[in-house]
């Protein structure tokens, strides 16, 4: 979370953050409950420390190179319906800011 801070905190230049927005895929290591929990703390003192955070979290899909289906990639993996276990992940492993909004200046 400190480095979403950090880089958060270098693009706005100085001005105040209201929101930020993260789209955590749910193949990754993070825990979106964790990120919540931890970023009040990280955000104190910086311009993202009255700022909203929402997360988005993507499920994994994936593309089976055996019958070309798309499918469902839960977490811990899986194989394609049809038994293959070669694929390539189309989605589930972001974790990105996708958009900060910042505060009107009074």
């Amino acid at each position: 979370m400190r480095n979403i801070v950090e880089i958060a905190s270098e693009h706005a230049q100085g001005q105040p953050v209201q929101r930020i927005s993260l789209a955590v895929g749910q193949l990754t290591a993070v825990v979106p409950q964790a990120l919540q929990f931890c970023f009040d703390s990280a955000a104190r003192g910086t311009v993202l420390e009255q700022a909203r955070l929402e997360i988005e979290e993507i499920e994994g899909r994936a593309h089976c190179q055996q019958c070309q289906r798309e499918f469902v990639m839960p977490v811990g993996g899986a194989r394609c319906s049809c038994g293959a276990l070669e694929f390539t992940l189309l989605t589930g492993n972001e974790l990105k800011i996708v958009e900060l909004e910042f505060a009107e200046e009074a």
